[in-house]
């Protein structure tokens, strides 16, 4: 039915008691306007009706499953396992894409065949509701010694990339972090940035809450682990302490 014009596109959705949001994320990947792609979602054992949100949809997913894991990046390595398609991307149950995006995605890639990390800009949405477009900053300077700056929800990944890598189980809130720095100190060639917005991401989750300190030794392991030189992991960590106490210093002059 489907020729090399059509690749299949894999989508996975991870989720743990996401019964508030996983109907709006489903209805995102099944309504798209590009029709060859395999859903899949991994729940971790849910308990709050997110299972039978699954089972309604039950016709649309290709697979899914409902087991205790390891957390965010154990359940996404399951996904990957399971997963067929040419490209693979990453929609998590709090976030959803606009109905063209894979159709955005397969386009690029059909132009662009020799690359392997396809990414774009996304829509930042605060617990009001409210929509904010944030764009791929394309400063090395900043990914390599501040934050993700790629859009990771934004991000379709060609399988071959996954065959060699997979995300670390072992890091609470940046895994996907160190996965696309390891990939572009590896080959940077690889990325492909494609300057529309086309998922919207809900700014709620787990690296939004960590302390400094926590930020500061999950980052050293993610860039130790990624394969930069330790000089460079020193010049993140005084970055960081000096920004820390900069806001620190302008929150007390604005209270004052």
């Amino acid at each position: 039915m489907y020729s090399k014009q059509f690749p299949l596109i894999s989508i996975i959705t991870v989720v743990y008691n996401g019964s508030k949001t996983l109907d709006q994320t489903i209805q995102s990947v099944i309504n798209q306007s590009y029709k060859n792609i395999e859903y899949i979602i991994i729940d971790g054992g849910s308990t709050d009706g997110t299972i039978d949100i699954i089972k309604k949809y039950e016709k649309h997913i290709s697979h899914w499953i409902s087991e205790a894991d390891k957390g965010l990046y154990d359940a996404m390595n399951k996904g990957i396992a399971l997963a067929k398609g040419e490209l693979i991307g990453m929609i998590n149950s709090d976030d959803w894409y606009e109905l063209d995006a894979v159709e955005i995605v397969v386009d690029a890639y059909l132009k662009n065949p020799d690359k392997r990390l396809f990414h774009g800009d996304r829509y930042d949405i605060d617990n009001e509701g409210n929509r904010r477009k944030y764009k791929f900053n394309k400063s090395k300077f900043k990914f390599i010694y501040f934050s993700m700056t790629y859009n990771h929800p934004s991000m379709f990944i060609h399988k071959n990339i996954y065959n060699i890598y997979k995300y670390n189980i072992e890091l609470k809130s940046i895994s996907d972090y160190e996965f696309v720095l390891k990939v572009f100190l590896k080959n940077s060639d690889f990325f492909y940035y494609i300057p529309l917005t086309y998922v919207n991401y809900r700014l709620d989750g787990i690296s939004a809450k960590q302390s400094l300190i926590s930020e500061i030794k999950e980052g050293t392991k993610a860039r130790l682990n990624a394969g930069l030189k330790y000089h460079h992991v020193l010049v993140f960590i005084i970055l960081k302490l000096i920004r820390s106490i900069l806001r620190n210093v302008f929150r007390i002059k604005y209270i004052s």
